[in-house]
């Protein structure tokens, strides 16, 4: 998908072939009034999409012919981003699409796939960036019944065997970009005369008409997923939304453009440190690094991985909509298939404590996650201890406690006290990587607040991930070397941090921040109450090269509760820096 987002925090993240080029947590640029419908109606409306937790992305298109590879020259970025990133001409592009022939597609074999690996619904690309329509179009030519020898709709197809197996269907659909037809935005101006024409001639013509097409010719649709709403005015965007009406159940995501906010946020290619309270939302990830098939990137995540991620998705109420680019053979990549499988082994245990489950009652917790269901706990136990399990801070009354993936629900001695819980485990955990414990508990969760604290030598230690982030573009991201706050291109947001202080004193105050050299100079003040020091941020090399300064001493006169902020004081080439730690060292009188 690829969405494009504004620099801070990193080189563009060219993640979703699908969702290039929105600025910033797309997110962010898109909240204006909420839907006019009652909150019991859109309860109602979003139910199936809170429960699932888990969908499959499809990134596939005549991209996947070229598979990463122009004139014989490897081309750098995503895959389905081929034709910007080579700057092919639109001629030269269409002729991708006479060798674009996927016979050996097979819609049931997909969907089986899907369902088998625990998702719950599917969304594909219906109409990437190239503007090719993966679809029977009466709007354009440049479709695959018309453009391929294929001649063949997968998209039905794929809703029939979608509604035979059980699995809602999506589709995805690029509004604003388009590099084929004329007068289609693109993310950094067009490179061919082919391109060129009115925008809104081409929303009139091509991208409205498909939409109606796609809304109106398979059946039941659950998602419409926008994409890079470059250009997209109100006015623009006001095109769509009568389109909207043909399916009165639709979903849909934060990146129409014009100001309109939709049902879900969408974080792309990292898992936000807090999700998003009072949104709903959807990690979209990759399985290597590239949406659309790339034949040399062979970069995969592990299913370990992938089973915490959603596992850590799901803890902080949010859905995991992980990503396959099939080839232009219509085949999903074997080692896609292979971690599906295992995630799916993982699920057909554990699937309890993901589906329906709402966001854990815990700030952090040392050896994993949690999510919850009324009158449960599920413990996802990444690090599994020998002997005890802590859980820190839980007041509840406890009715039972056993391991989910035990049939015979075997209970476990657990004991309650002053520090919370403790929960005595067999040397060996049920179901690595990740396994569940479950605790049956009296009432709702109350948990006691849990504060950072000082190391035995006095010091204090604040890491980005446990960050609170104020405002509407900062937020945390991991992966890549990165493990900070980033995207910082807001003067108006700052960070702050909670932590308990047992030993006061005067404390040396350091920083460890990146930065790329044209976004250095801003300034920034670090404050626990009255006291305060100022910085000046200085160019790193890039976004990933991390480095630590001091900034001068901060008092903190009293034990007991205490608050750190980090607040921009000016920021004068759009991004703050990538915000990795604070550390106050104490200093010797």
């Amino acid at each position: 998908m690829s969405l494009r987002r504004p620099a801070p925090s990193s080189v563009i993240l060219l993640a979703l072939s699908c969702l290039s080029a929105v600025a910033g947590p797309a997110a962010a640029a898109e909240k204006t009034a909420p839907p006019a419908e009652s909150k019991s109606h859109r309860d109602a409306r979003m139910a199936w999409w809170r429960e699932a937790r888990f969908g499959m992305f499809i990134h596939w298109g005549v991209y996947s012919v070229p598979a990463g590879t122009y004139q014989g020259k490897p081309v750098g970025g995503i895959g389905e981003w081929i034709m910007h990133n080579g700057k092919i001409p639109v001629a030269e592009y269409r002729k991708f699409a006479a060798r674009f022939n996927p016979v050996r597609f097979d819609a049931d074999a997909w969907v089986r796939t899907a369902k088998e690996a625990g998702t719950k619904y599917i969304v594909i690309t219906s109409k990437h960036h190239d503007g090719f329509a993966m679809f029977e179009s009466k709007a354009s030519d440049w479709c695959i019944t018309k453009a391929s020898p294929f001649q063949r709709d997968p998209l039905a197809e794929l809703s029939k065997a979608c509604r035979r197996q059980g699995i809602k269907l999506g589709f995805y659909y690029s509004q604003a970009q388009d590099w084929n037809n004329p007068g289609g935005a693109t993310y950094d101006g067009h490179w061919d005369k082919a391109q060129d024409g009115d925008m809104d001639k081409y929303l009139d013509t091509v991208a409205v008409p498909q939409v109606r097409e796609i809304l109106s010719n398979y059946g039941p649709v659950a998602v419409l997923w926008w994409d890079t709403p470059a250009n997209m005015t109100r006015q623009r965007a006001e095109k769509f939304l009568p389109l909207l009406k043909l399916q009165p159940g639709l979903i849909t995501n934060n990146r129409l453009g014009g100001g309109f906010s939709g049902d879900t946020e969408t974080p792309e290619q990292f898992v936000p440190a807090t999700g998003y309270p009072g949104r709903d939302w959807e990690t979209c990830m990759t399985m290597n690094d590239t949406w659309g098939y790339k034949s040399d990137d062979h970069n995969w995540k592990s299913s370990e991985t992938l089973i915490r991620n959603l596992v850590d998705i799901a803890s902080k109420g949010g859905n995991y909509l992980l990503n396959v680019g099939p080839t232009s053979e219509g085949l999903i990549p074997a080692p896609s298939v292979e971690r599906l499988k295992e995630v799916g082994r993982w699920m057909q245990i554990n699937g309890e404590a993901i589906y329906g489950t709402a966001a854990s009652p815990f700030k952090k917790l040392p050896w994993g996650r949690c999510t919850r269901k009324p009158g449960k706990l599920y413990l996802h136990v990444f690090d599994w201890p020998q002997g005890e399990l802590a859980v820190p801070g839980l007041r509840n009354k406890i009715t039972t406690a056993y391991l989910l993936a035990d049939a015979a629900r075997s209970p476990l001695e657990a004991t309650a006290g002053d520090g919370g819980v403790r929960i005595k485990l067999p040397p060996k955990a049920p179901s690595p990587p990740v396994s569940v414990v479950v605790l049956e508990i009296e009432g709702e969760p109350e948990v006691a607040p849990q504060l950072l604290g000082q190391a035995a030598d006095g010091s204090i230690t604040l890491a980005a991930a446990d960050a609170v982030v104020h405002g509407e573009t900062a937020q945390y991201e991991s992966g890549g070397g990165k493990d900070n706050i980033g995207f910082w291109t807001n003067s108006h947001d700052w960070v702050s941090w909670d932590f308990g202080v047992k030993q006061p004193g005067r404390f040396e105050a350091t920083v460890t921040y990146a930065c790329e050299p044209g976004s250095a100079g801003s300034r920034y003040t670090m404050a626990v109450g009255p006291a305060a020091v100022h910085g000046e941020v200085e160019a790193t090399g890039d976004w990933a090269a991390f480095v630590t300064r001091k900034l001068g001493v901060l008092e903190i006169p009293a034990a007991g509760p205490a608050k750190l902020t980090v607040k921009p004081d000016s920021m004068p080439h759009g991004a703050v820096m990538n915000l990795k730690a604070v550390r106050l060292t104490p200093v010797k009188p």
